[in-house]
């Protein structure tokens, strides 16, 4: 049967996100990606040169999110102190780690993978930008609020299924506004 879509390369993701979710990345092989799309090895190979480079391309827009926020709020002055604004970039900070919930489930149970392709580095990078901006200040001790304030975010996307998404998103941002007061 012909193929009908035409962004193999978009294909060949969602199949590997996927596999990825339900197997691990080191137990999923690009075979099973490109049967599980209808494509051969060889197809996928024009795509991709490897694995790791599969899951670098499915890594690669939550980074750009995560740089283009960085960027917008080192750009403006947020009042640390000012609950509406604080508030404002914990949900959408929420809004990211949400439209990047499944990338973030694959790295977690994927620690090794994570390490492999020097994962952790860069994710670290972009929260201590945000984090810094949050607090506006090197204190320790705020900086440590601003690391439990979106971990914690970032930990209830992943944790908490879709049931009761909204109630799950306002306790989540309420707790990291609360945690940023302290």
């Amino acid at each position: 049967m012909p193929r009908t879509t035409v962004d193999t390369r978009a294909e060949i993701r969602a199949a590997a996100l996927e596999l990825f979710s339900e197997r691990g990345v080191d137990a999923t092989s690009l075979r099973e990606i490109a049967e599980r799309i209808g494509i051969t090895k060889a197809a996928l190979y024009y795509h991709y040169a490897s694995k790791d480079a599969l899951l670098g391309d499915l890594v690669d827009p939550m980074f750009v999110e995560l740089r283009e926020l960085g960027d917008e709020l080192e750009g403006r002055s947020i009042d640390a102190g000012d609950e509406a604004q604080v508030r404002a970039v914990i949900e959408r900070f929420w809004e990211l780690c949400l439209r990047n919930r499944a990338v973030m489930r694959v790295l977690i149970h994927n620690p090794r993978v994570v390490a492999r392709i020097e994962l952790a580095p860069r994710m670290l990078h972009w929260r201590e930008r945000i984090d810094g901006v949050l607090v506006g200040s090197d204190d320790a001790a705020d900086r440590v609020r601003a690391v439990v304030a979106l971990g914690g975010v970032q930990d209830a996307v992943v944790v908490f299924g879709d049931a009761d998404l909204p109630r799950i998103r306002e306790a989540a941002v309420d707790a990291a506004v609360r945690a940023l007061r302290m």
